[in-house]
């Protein structure tokens, strides 16, 4: 099947995929929530950047499971922030998207870092077919958990501990703790939470990410003397370290 962007048709992913995170660096927007709809329905955590600065500084943390990365970006080409993360010691393994089918452009990127290439128009069952072998390649290599103050995320097992107590967190609770925590001492506004959580921008008027806010601080931080999910007034959210 050819990338389809008004159907698309989901296979079934293996056990262990909705424990993994995607970072997904394209500018073509159709292109963009296309694939972070069909690989959130295969159980995958999928965030978003839209230019080679934003996936650099994003895919820099090294969170992410597999970095998807369109070759022709606008701010910093894929080549190069394939590069920069390699120079960087970031061994995230890269698949590198591009409309390009010439041999040495192929080369070129491999030569760079990138662990395999894909060349559009694609078949989305490929895509998960090369994204399941990364993911086998690294298993036992890739970075798994985050901590931040006394929370620990365990991605492997998408389980939440703080000070050592199990918190049972909804799915979009989880996504919404592992974008903080992927970005500690940062100041994430609704807008771009909203992008990265939801996929997408809610009306002006809607309190939904203040709502989910409420939600996991009820269960990150009551009954800690330490809050450390808070407001910042007129500028959004953040996990302070």
């Amino acid at each position: 099947m050819q990338v389809d962007y008004g159907t698309m048709r989901i296979g079934k992913h293996e056990m262990w995929a909705d424990t993994m995170a995607i970072l997904v660096v394209e500018d073509e927007h159709k292109i963009r929530e296309f694939l972070k709809r069909g690989l959130e329905e295969e159980g995958y955590a999928v965030e978003t950047a839209s230019d080679g600065e934003e996936g650099l500084e994003l895919a820099s943390g090294g969170a992410y499971e597999v970095v998807i990365l369109d070759l022709l970006l606008p701010q910093r080409d894929g080549l190069d922030v394939c590069r920069a993360l390699r120079a960087d010691g970031v061994t995230t393994p890269v698949l590198m998207l591009t409309a390009r089918d010439a041999v040495d452009q192929r080369v070129v990127g491999l030569d760079v870092g990138a662990d395999d290439y894909l060349t559009k128009p694609f078949a989305f069952e490929e895509l998960l077919a090369r994204i399941r072998a990364l993911l086998r390649r690294e298993r036992t290599a890739r970075p798994s958990i985050l901590e931040v103050a006394d929370i620990v995320l365990d991605p492997a097992s998408r389980t939440v501990s703080r000070d050592g107590r199990t918190i049972d967190l909804t799915n979009r609770e989880y996504q919404l703790l592992h974008l903080l925590m992927r970005h500690p001492g940062q100041i994430l506004s609704r807008a771009v939470i909203e992008d990265r959580v939801w996929g997408y921008t809610f009306d002006p008027g809607s309190n939904v990410v203040d709502a989910y806010i409420r939600l996991l601080r009820r269960k990150i931080d009551h009954g800690h003397p330490r809050q450390l999910i808070r407001t910042v007034r007129g500028a959004g959210y953040v996990l302070r370290t």
